[in-house]
Parts: C-alpha cells; sequence; structure tokens
C-alpha cells in the first residue's frame, strides 16, 4: 500500500512539476530576464567585461527549469505520499481527498509561505553574491522553526481535544502557532540587500511569480494525488473488486 502511494505521490509531482515549469517559464522568466537585463546594465557602467556562462540562457530558461522543478516536484510528491500514509484516517472523519487537500495547504503555509514571508525569494542582482550561503542559512532556520512550532501546535491540538473539542483546540494550537512563530520572525536577523535603484516592478513580479510556482506544484499534488487515491480505494471496495477477491 505504501509503495503504491509512494508511486503515485511521485508521479503526481511530477505532473506538478511540469505545470509548475510552465508557470514558472511565463510568470517567472521575464523578470529574471530584466533582473539580469540591470546585472549587465551595472557590469557595463563599472567598465567589466561580460562574463561568459557556462550555461546558454536559453538552456537555463527552458531545459534547466523544467528539470529543476519537475525533480523537486518527484521528491516532494514521494514525501508528501508517505505523510499522508502516516496521517491518513487520523484526522477527524476527513476521507482520502478531503485528508489530501488540508495536508498540502498545511505543508504550502508552513513550509512555503511562512518562511517566504521573512526571507522572500530574490531574483538576480538584487542581492549581494556573497551572502548567498548566510542567506541561505537563514531560510532553512525558518523552515526548521516553522515546522517544529507546527508538530508542537499539532501536538497541543490532540492533548486538547478531549477536553475542549476538535474546532476549539484547532482554534487554540493554530493561535500559538501564528504567536510563537511572529515572535520567531521578529527574533531572526533581517536581510535588506536590494539595490535603492532596483525596480519595485521586478521584485514584486518575480516574488509574486516564485510563490506562484509553488501555489500551483502544492495545489495540483493535493487535489490530484487525493482523488487518485479515493478513486482507487473505491475500486477496492467495490462490489466486483469484493466479488472476484
Amino acid at each position: 500500500m505504501v509503495r503504491t502511494l509512494l508511486i503515485r505521490g511521485m508521479l503526481v509531482g511530477a505532473l506538478a512539476g511540469l505545470l509548475g515549469a510552465v508557470f514558472a517559464y511565463v510568470f517567472g522568466e521575464p523578470p529574471v530576464d530584466s533582473a539580469i537585463a540591470y546585472e549587465d546594465q551595472l557590469a557595463r557602467a563599472a567598465g567589466e567585461a561580460e562574463a561568459a556562462a557556462l550555461v546558454s540562457r536559453g538552456v537555463q530558461s527552458t531545459v534547466g527549469l523544467l528539470t529543476g522543478i519537475v525533480a523537486y516536484g518527484v521528491a516532494f510528491g514521494g514525501i508528501f505520499s508517505l505523510v499522508f500514509a502516516t496521517v491518513s484516517g487520523r484526522i477527524g472523519r476527513l476521507g482520502p481527498r478531503a485528508t489530501s487537500a488540508l495536508l498540502a495547504l498545511v505543508v504550502f503555509l508552513v513550509v512555503i509561505l511562512v518562511p517566504f514571508l521573512k526571507y522572500p525569494a530574490n531574483p538576480p542582482a538584487s542581492s549581494i553574491d556573497t551572502t548567498i550561503g548566510d542567506r541561505t542559512s537563514l531560510f532553512w532556520i525558518m523552515v526548521l522553526a516553522s515546522v517544529l512550532v507546527a508538530a508542537g501546535a499539532a501536538a497541543l491540538c490532540r492533548w486538547l481535544v478531549a477536553r475542549f473539542g476538535t474546532w476549539n483546540a484547532t482554534q487554540v494550537a493554530v493561535g500559538g502557532y501564528v504567536v510563537v512563530i511572529v515572535a520567531v520572525g521578529f527574533a531572526m536577523p533581517a536581510v535588506s540587500e536590494t539595490p535603492a535603484d532596483f525596480s519595485a516592478t521586478v521584485l514584486y513580479d518575480f516574488r509574486l511569480a516564485s510563490l506562484g510556482i509553488h501555489l500551483v506544484l502544492w495545489t495540483t499534488i493535493g487535489l490530484l494525488f487525493g482523488a487518485l487515491t479515493e478513486r482507487s480505494l473505491r475500486r477496492q471496495h467495490s462490489p466486483a473488486a469484493t466479488a472476484s477477491g
């Protein structure tokens, strides 16, 4: 059963990655091109020679983009299926479709949106190259903090359900998560490296596209994986399947 879910999750993740790559090409590549043009302009103004790229821009924006996002989708689709197998049947009376959708929503909020609000994605030339290691570390620390706080909130919710009911326990747990993660966000150092003359429109479009890619990915995974899983379970429990068994 777990193996079937894993394969299904990876296939769904591949499709989600394909859709995400299309979204990224349409909405994400234009601001990237604008940012690269700004970077080239600064280089020319400083009298620097244009560096030869190891991989052409055309390959980066097509094959490279597709490969990276599809690989991301396959990997996280597989992880998603394993988490689904763990929590399935343990979230109230939710069926596979609702469980999958809820799980994808939680992942998007906790792993993607919350860290993004503190450390949003930046296009080329909008940050200092030498600080990429520090910025990456801060981002992953924020991701880890968000996941740990969410896990604590889930444990708190389970403990409170017997005393206060599911609805009240959920409200307290969500409220606790928000309070703690906001405090963590304020405690984490800020990163403000964008040049004053960098286009605010390019920055906004790039960040919106980056968030949109994840939204497309996790919406596809959550809805399609749940639909396929529910359909598979219906076939297994159908009268014809039961009679043949």
